[in-house]
């Protein structure tokens, strides 16, 4: 039951005054105690990690992510849910960044990856971002644009390797969790968030990945679950649990990848890999080769969550970049 998972992680409510979090009041009035600022780094050094653990933001960040798995569980991508106003426009900003793509095309270049023209598509985003965050924004909220717009920035990959990674994801994740602690995004936008804003998120950056020809950031090869996604392999096994008939040992088989895939964020996953990586499944996808091995969806979900927080949110080359502001704070939680 969403009702048993903690309260803050999409409606933020009252767990930090201290950095401003939104009482349950939705009155504009609510809003105010938000002191808005740019967000910046705050981890520079291994040991501020302990800083980032005990932080709000660490414990916002999180309830976010567990709050979203729990409300897709065992629900397909094609079901029905609202669709808010600010989804829409969310919407709309994503299909912007689309279609830049395609005013963008690749340059000639002697390198095959990092295609430079990726940077002259970055700078667009980086100059209009504020902007297309204000447009999401109802009007008493435009204050907040300035730091939520940061959080897309940081969404998109670096301009300057031309690569992205799970840590890139994961700031979009917080763009869409300080949407959530503004109150523009609401509990009943729950599936709206993964299974349009999220899942067209992801459309966008594999057609950047692909367009560019971006780097895996800080890739582990074939050790890591994929070159460039994490939280889509978690939310997509949360809405396979309990499924009738496909069982983890499906996934690695193409005929029900393309069968199931328009439903399962999971299997959507899959079938990119299998466009983009020839050879043996077990050979290219090691880490998502061994998790077809396990026996139950819930099991694989659980221990996707856990590698999540080891592999990613505890580890420095990742949290190093990560931002924090007023939404997303470095304050630690409150006893």
């Amino acid at each position: 039951m969403l009702s048993s998972l903690p309260q803050p992680s999409i409606n933020m409510a009252e767990t930090d005054q201290q950095s401003g979090a939104p009482a349950e009041d939705d009155s504009p009035a609510a809003y105010a105690n938000f002191n808005f600022q740019l967000p910046k780094k705050q981890i520079s050094m291994v040991p501020d990690m302990g800083k980032w653990k005990r932080s709000q933001a660490y414990a916002d960040y999180i309830g976010f992510i567990l709050t979203l798995n729990e409300a897709v569980k065992g629900k397909q991508l094609t079901c029905a849910y609202p669709c808010s106003e600010t989804v829409k426009k969310l919407l709309s900003l994503l299909g912007t960044l689309d279609r830049w793509i395609d005013e963008t095309p690749p340059v000639d270049q002697p390198s095959r990856f990092g295609n430079k023209a990726y940077r002259t598509w970055y700078a667009k985003l980086d100059q209009e971002a504020e902007t297309l965050v204000s447009d999401i924004l109802p009007s008493n909220l435009s204050a907040a644009a300035p730091e939520i717009a940061v959080y897309l920035k940081e969404a998109v990959g670096n301009s300057t390797r031309i690569d992205y990674g799970t840590g890139h994801e994961a700031a979009f994740a917080a763009f869409l969790c300080c949407l959530c602690k503004v109150g523009a995004l609401r509990v009943e936008d729950q599936l709206a968030i993964i299974f349009k804003v999220f899942d067209r998120y992801l459309q966008v950056m594999r057609k950047l990945q692909k367009t560019y020809r971006m780097e895996p950031a800080g890739s582990q090869g074939v050790w890591g679950l994929d070159d460039f996604q994490f939280l889509p392999f978690i939310w997509g096994s949360s809405q396979l649990i309990d499924h009738p008939t496909l069982e983890p040992r499906h996934f690695v088989e193409e005929k029900v990848v393309n069968e199931h895939h328009q439903d399962y964020m999971f299997l959507e996953c899959i079938k990119f890999i299998n466009e983009m990586k020839t050879g043996p499944f077990a050979e290219h996808s090691n880490q998502l080769w061994n998790i077809s091995a396990v026996p139950t969806w819930a099991k694989v979900n659980q221990g996707l969550i856990r590698m999540y927080k080891a592999e990613c949110l505890e580890k420095f080359p990742v949290i190093q970049h990560f931002k924090f502001g007023s939404l997303l704070s470095i304050q630690p939680v409150k006893p």
